[in-house]
């Protein structure tokens, strides 16, 4: 399945077979009819992101140049819902380790991570459902093989999904420039998420206010930051390394 479908009854077709999609763009010139109303319907339904952008970006996104003012950017694997992440660690008999991505847009990065996850136990990745990377075709490659392994949950708001975690008795860590307290002094055997932010930009504000902790990893050059891959596996791995 290619990463773009066009015109609105391949996009319809697409949607009606329940295969999984990242998000659906519409000229914001396009005339609204019966599939079209359909469409938007089944994409809400789905929880799939819906953007009304320019025609420029749908002429550029365009590979037939026949796309009726509409995309769809498909998913190469389909998303779990958060209780799915928690029925998964219930099942596995284990306190939950999971790792929350706060924006990560570069689908390399997400690729690496999902390989790590699944290297260090990890029971499940969840990331945002608007202004970030989705799971497409070159995450697949980047990930080898760990995409068909790692469930991943997609939301729609970080912030609330860590209220949710909580309350669900998960115990939330930051991984921030800012915090005070080393990764390595957390106890990762608790139920536990790790939160990473993304490239650039770190951990929103009302991210962190939502955290139990903000901890930092020690930058002993003159380089301020780690790449966010690089970051997420150092963590995960000393999470692995405490329930060993």
């Amino acid at each position: 399945m290619p990463d773009i479908i066009e015109g609105r009854n391949p996009v319809l077709e697409l949607l009606r077979a329940g295969h999984p999609v990242n998000r659906i763009l519409f000229a914001r010139s396009i005339r609204r009819n019966n599939v079209i109303a359909e469409i938007l319907n089944l994409a809400r339904a789905g929880g799939t992101p819906v953007e009304f952008v320019d025609e420029s970006v749908i002429r550029r996104q365009s590979v037939t140049g026949f796309s009726q003012g509409i995309i769809a950017l498909t998913a190469s694997k389909e998303y779990v819902g958060l209780d799915d992440l928690l029925a998964i660690s219930k099942k596995k008999n284990e306190p939950p380790l999971y790792c929350i991505l706060d924006g990560i847009e570069d689908p390399m990065n997400l690729g690496a991570i999902l390989r790590t996850a699944d290297a260090a136990g990890f029971h499940g990745v969840v990331i945002r459902s608007r202004r970030a990377v989705g799971l497409t075709s070159v995450v697949a490659k980047v990930s080898a093989g760990a995409i068909e392994y790692v469930p991943v949950a997609r939301v729609a708001n970080i912030s609330q999904t860590i209220e949710l975690l909580k309350k669900a008795n998960v115990w939330v860590t930051g991984i921030d420039m800012s915090g005070t307290q080393d990764y390595t002094k957390i106890d990762y055997k608790l139920p536990t998420a790790i939160v990473i932010g993304g490239e650039g930009k770190g951990l929103s504000d009302l991210t962190k206010k939502r955290c139990d902790s903000i901890v930092s990893i020690p930058m002993k050059g003159k380089v301020s930051s780690l790449n966010a891959s690089v970051a997420s596996a150092l963590v995960m791995y000393e999470a692995s390394r405490q329930r060993s």
